[in-house]
């Protein structure tokens, strides 16, 4: 399935695909950079949990929106310039919100950040398809999800410091200094394919693109892969993204640099699961949905242990619940291996941003619904909300992942049915096609 033969250099792929996966490092920084500065943030514009989840909420929905017209415009130009254009955007997004001061001013520097975010990650996904063979491919993608998350460790302690060390603007512009480095970077190092064939061949025109898109919504495998990004990615994400950090602050009474240990800790526990998961799925490709369910379930209880607990967790309770969430990430990156093994590579870019919408519409579903039971659940005149507010607030989850579960589910009977009927008109190329 892959677009790379043997022939392409080990040195210059692994050259060309590092410094992809930096700029998806720096388009995870810019991304969760709002994450830990939250509770700042709700002081520096003086709004409320629904009014600041609608920060999250724009670039999360400027994501997903963008998701399939980005896989489209990657098919048709390539990985180099959206990686470009994507983060020109996110700096300009952190140069908007480090000078902010008005609520409008400060959604629409998200928005910037959640556009050129957008462009990145699945342009990286197509580096890997056409620079690598395709027996790495699962490790590659799992390790392009799992290193960009140091991206979040970035967005961490050292933001937290640097925030109350030296203040607002100074930590943005910072940012977006980091990440004009970054695209100096890009501009250099990366080229969409080691081959003149694939880099001289001509755009295909609209009806193709939208024949391409067509062909990869019908193919089971492509919405089994979207709703295993769904069912995955959420609680990890809104965790990360948003109010992971007041949960653990004002719900739970650790300070903010505890809080911002912790999410850390959840980093480099999604660095080191990341492979494990992939590794599991190269070896058991028909079990991927079996890991998928596990990861869904272990989280589903431990947060049930959370929220039912009498008073505050204790720190062990809260570092097992950072643990599993961790997981989730990777977790959610087995929806875009669906993408890479039941579809061409021609329309991988197509495919790619089909699943992404997936996790980004839960996250952002997850975010308002939190916000919103927290202002409800807050007495008034309270300055902060109390555990059971959060505890209501975080108990919506339910709901999403009763309905991934049910759809994850339905898209992997009818993909293993597709893969029957193609197995049956075509024995032998289809049984090399890995299961659900």
């Amino acid at each position: 399935m892959s677009a790379a033969p043997t022939a392409v250099p080990r040195r210059s792929a692994a050259l060309v695909w590092a410094v992809a996966v930096t700029a998806y490092v720096a388009a995870v920084f810019h991304r969760s950079s709002l994450g830990v500065t939250g509770v700042d943030a709700a002081h520096r514009f003086d709004i409320n949990a629904s009014a600041l989840a609608t920060f999250t909420v724009a670039q999360l929905a400027v994501y997903a929106a963008m998701q399939v017209p980005v896989g489209v415009l990657l098919d048709r130009y390539g990985s180099r310039r959206l990686l470009l254009v994507g983060g020109a955007l996110m700096v300009a997004g952190q140069l908007c919100f480090a000078v902010a001061t008005d609520v409008r001013l400060a959604v629409a520097a998200r928005v910037l950040v959640g556009l050129g975010d957008a462009m990145t990650f699945i342009s990286v996904l197509r580096i890997v398809a056409f620079w690598f063979p395709g027996r790495r491919n699962p490790l590659l993608v799992q390790l392009t999800g799992t290193l960009g998350q140091l991206g979040a460790i970035l967005g961490a302690v050292p933001l937290v410091a640097l925030l109350h060390h030296a203040g607002w603007t100074p930590a943005f512009l910072t940012a977006a200094a980091l990440g004009a480095t970054v695209l100096l970077l890009v501009a250099a190092g990366v080229r969409d394919t080691p081959h003149r064939e694939h880099a001289g061949a001509v755009a295909p025109n609209l009806a193709t693109v939208r024949r391409q898109l067509a062909a990869a919504w019908a193919q089971p495998g492509t919405r089994l892969g979207l709703w295993t990004h769904f069912v995955t990615q959420f609680s990890g994400a809104v965790f990360a993204l948003l109010w992971g950090y007041p949960f653990l602050v004002q719900g739970q009474g650790l300070t903010p640099t505890g809080a911002a240990a912790l999410l850390t800790l959840m980093t480099v526990a999604t660095l080191l699961s990341g492979p494990v998961i992939a590794h599991l799925c190269a070896r058991h490709p028909f079990r991927r949905s079996v890991v998928v369910f596990a990861i869904t379930g272990a989280t589903a209880v431990v947060w049930a242990v959370v929220l039912a607990w009498p008073g505050r967790a204790p720190h062990w309770l809260l570092v097992t619940l950072v643990l599993v969430l961790a997981v989730n990430g990777p977790g959610s990156v087995i929806g875009f291996d669906y993408a890479r093994t039941f579809n061409p590579v021609h329309r991988i870019g197509s495919a790619t941003g089909i699943v992404n919408v997936g996790g980004f519409v839960a996250s952002i579903a997850l975010v308002l619904a939190v916000g919103v039971v927290l202002d409800l659940s807050t007495p008034a005149g309270s300055v902060t909300p109390p555990l059971d507010a959060f505890r209501w607030a975080f108990a919506v989850q339910y709901l999403l992942w009763a309905l991934g579960a049910v759809q994850v589910l339905r898209y992997r009977n009818a993909a293993r049915r597709r893969l029957a009927e193609e197995r049956a008109a075509a024995p032998a190329p289809a049984a090399a096609v890995p299961g659900a």
